[in-house]
């Protein structure tokens, strides 16, 4: 199974994903690390991706080569973080077959009602379950 954990700006949230994923998955979850700046994807190479790549082409071409994308709710929303998720990127990871599992984080003007304010490690707890679960199965 190949993962996508997608992030930009400091890759804070992307390296606390990857470390949680690396620890709670078996060795032969794939993951890649896919940042908006190369600064992000060194954050998430160090934290246990197998590989990772930077930038708009990176982020074009591997949201339809991977099976799940993670990260903040804000990938899909263009011009999100600062402005480094360019519209194509938004757009191909909208539109990625990749199963999306995403957190809640209410930011960049979204406000995502009925999700429970959690603090990130709790809401990155959960998103590991989830992908725990679809990899058994």
């Amino acid at each position: 199974m190949r993962i996508a954990v997608i992030d930009g700006q400091g890759g804070g949230i992307g390296k606390h994903i990857t470390e949680k994923l690396r620890k709670n998955l078996p060795e032969s979850a794939e993951i890649i690390a896919l940042g908006t700046n190369a600064i992000a994807t060194s954050a998430m190479l160090k934290a246990g991706a197998n590989d990772g790549a930077t930038g708009e082409n990176a982020i074009l071409f591997m949201a339809e080569r991977v099976d799940i994308i993670v990260g903040a709710i804000c990938v899909l929303a263009v011009n999100s973080m600062l402005g480094e998720l360019t519209p194509k990127m938004a757009e191909a990871i909208a539109h990625s077959k990749a199963r999306k599992i995403l957190l809640p984080i209410n930011r960049n003007g979204i406000e995502i009602v009925g999700a429970v304010n959690e603090p990130l490690p709790h809401q990155i707890d959960k998103l590991v379950v989830a992908i725990k679960k679809i990899w058994r199965g």
